[in-house]
């Protein structure tokens, strides 16, 4: 995924002129300030929001907003992104949260940007001008649990020992019980012996179709334990790009949690004359004479060199090669991936942390244009490509060929992403291959659940999906009408509840009254209704209404219909009626599902 940019929020013309000279994407108010890169009509909502995106947020307003915004999302520290509040002055710079994770680092350049001083409260930053648990990129702390009790030490005890070549820090006096060592290779460390490994080493790695992933991953211990190279050091796996999808090789780089780099056979053909054992066998397979060693010495750079020469197995080769300095900008292709992410029916309090975490990070967004607008500040200053309703095969025959270049794509659903929408689509074309290219083919595809339209209508009514229910889409554009109407009948004759989608449209009024005549052979005319439109958004309506009194003109391609069993019921509270269909029938359900 892509690095998620910091977003400043403001809320006047002079919180606004500070902020663009950060030059970082101006979020505002809407109406409160001109030309603001995206607006918002609820500032708490939208700042956590982009909070559980995992965003940096930068709030130029009182600390307090961002706190209060974001404090139902607080968890994990280590994992929060840097929330810092900053003056309408720009005189004081206050890192709230996420100090070790970039915070007070992002203080700080927003500091020397307004000629004044960041109000960092980190105890190691402010006595010793370094945090022993955030090493710079291309580095990797081995033992971070014993970086909390190290840091105490050092404070107390004014410096540390140092070991090996670290990154440049800030001059510490060499003094002290504890150790900070850089190794390459596997160190034990303590409370008192802190090792940092550079990220210099990169694995290539080869496997036949269908490789184990347990062969794989011995060798790869097998390779670590012969090259003296510590898991840490380690900056990606590499691999020809005809492997992005074998099952082996994924499950290698997941499991240590490390980027997998493509390259094309012609790229690894290229550095035949750098490799110690070519091979005309793998040129006859793949295109290119070695691709664990080429892919190593790829990913690695122009001044890299083998160290560990190929090693197999059966079915498995691993290489490793050093480059000459930590790694912090991976050569190669990413794999690419296609999010299906559902954002449910629209409003940002109903979209799951994970939908808003892939939107944020996404290199490119793909969508009805309807939806894209739901999401708004999410997808701003993002590539966006919207398909009208009727294209929604070249939507995500789209969305898959993009990633196959190597991006990360966010295909936005409204509701949930396989319920009605464009999972099944994109598995379907996956599944026949037609017209697609290889590397579409090798994509991952990842899910994002999405609150669906049904849950929404009844979260809103009371629970009219309290017992069995269906789905039924009355469109018959993909479905013909005998089979839409043969499933009807069948849920009326079982006494299910039924969601109705699709019920109608511009050109489409038949379907909905033909299935309320079905239904009425079945239940009474008084059975319970619900039309839910617009869910979620500022037009919403909730209307309930009875099985014969259901008629088509109430309905439109918005709306939801939900038509209760013969058990559902409408009954009157103070606040309005209320629509459930109980648990059981009669006495039996007491106890029984708890």
């Amino acid at each position: 995924m892509a690095a998620l940019t910091p977003a400043i929020v403001t809320f006047s013309r002079a919180g606004a002129h500070v902020a663009r000279m950060t030059g970082y994407e101006l979020h505002s108010l809407r109406g409160r300030v001109e030309a603001a890169d995206v607006t918002f009509d609820d500032a708490m909502e939208h700042i956590a929001a982009l909070f559980a995106a995992g965003r940096p947020v930068i709030g130029i307003c009182a600390a307090g907003i961002l706190i209060r915004a974001v404090a139902p999302l607080l968890a994990d520290k280590r994992a929060e992104p840097p929330v810092i509040a900053v003056s309408e002055d720009g005189a004081s710079v206050v890192p709230l949260l996420g100090g070790h994770r970039g915070a007070n680092r992002l203080a700080r350049e927003i500091a020397t940007l307004f000629g004044t001083k960041p109000a960092i409260t980190t105890a190691g930053d402010i006595a010793l001008g370094i945090a022993l648990d955030e090493p710079p990129d291309g580095w990797c702390l081995a033992n971070p649990q014993d970086a909390k009790a190290a840091m105490a030490t050092v404070l107390r005890e004014g410096g540390a020992q140092r070991r090996g070549d670290l990154w440049p820090m800030p001059e510490l006096a060499r003094c002290g019980s504890v150790t900070l060592e850089a190794s390459l290779g596997p160190v034990g460390g303590g409370p008192d012996h802190l090792v940092y490994h550079p990220r210099t080493a990169i694995v290539g790695v080869g496997c036949a179709r269908g490789c184990d992933a347990n062969e794989l991953q011995a060798l790869f211990e097998q390779c670590l334990d012969e090259a003296g190279i510590a898991p840490g050091a380690i900056a990606a796996i590499a691999t020809v790009d005809i492997k992005a999808d074998e099952p082996a090789i994924r499950s290698l780089a997941a499991r240590h949690a490390l980027p997998l780099r493509l390259f094309t056979a012609a790229e690894l053909e290229a550095l035949t004359p750098r490799l110690a054992n070519p091979s005309d066998i793998v040129f006859a397979e793949v295109g290119c004479h070695g691709v664990a060693e080429a892919a190593a010495l790829a990913a690695a750079g122009e001044c890299s060199a083998l160290h560990l020469e190929k090693r197999k197995t059966n079915a498995a080769t691993c290489a490793i090669a050093l480059a000459p300095e930590p790694v912090t900008a991976m050569r190669g292709r990413r794999p690419g991936s296609v999010s299906l992410v559902g954002i449910g029916p629209g409003q940002a309090a109903w979209r799951t942390p994970e939908a808003s975490r892939i939107l944020a990070s996404a290199d490119e967004i793909v969508g009805y244009g309807l939806y894209l607008d739901l999401v708004g500040g999410l997808c701003r200053g993002k590539p966006q490509h919207r398909f009208p309703l009727g294209e929604e095969t070249e939507r995500c025959r789209f969305a898959l060929e993009r990633a196959g270049e190597g991006l990360d794509i966010a295909l936005v659903c409204s509701g949930d992403a396989g319920i009605y929408a464009m999972g099944a689509l994109v598995h379907e074309l996956l599944d026949r291959g037609d017209g697609l290219s290889d590397a579409a083919r090798r994509v991952d595809i990842v899910t994002a659940p999405g609150i669906s339209a049904l849950q929404a209508a009844a979260a809103r009514s009371g629970a009219p999906l309290g017992h069995d229910f269906c789905a039924i889409s009355l469109s018959d554009l993909m479905t013909p009408w005998p089979t839409i109407e043969r499933r009807v009948r069948a849920a009326a004759e079982g006494d299910f509840v039924i969601a109705f989608y699709n019920p109608v449209s511009m050109r489409r009024r038949t379907q909905l009254a033909r299935a309320t005549e079905i239904l009425l052979e079945h239940r009474a005319a008084e059975t319970p209704v619900l039309l839910a439109s617009s869910l979620g958004r500022p037009d919403e309506t909730i209307r309930f209404r009875t099985l014969g009194a259901l008629a088509v003109d109430e309905v439109d391609m918005l709306t939801v219909v939900i038509v209760g069993s013969t058990q559902s019921r409408i009954y009157r509270r103070g606040t309005g009626p209320a629509f459930y269909t109980p648990r059981g029938y009669g006495d039996r359900h007491k106890g029984e599902q708890a």
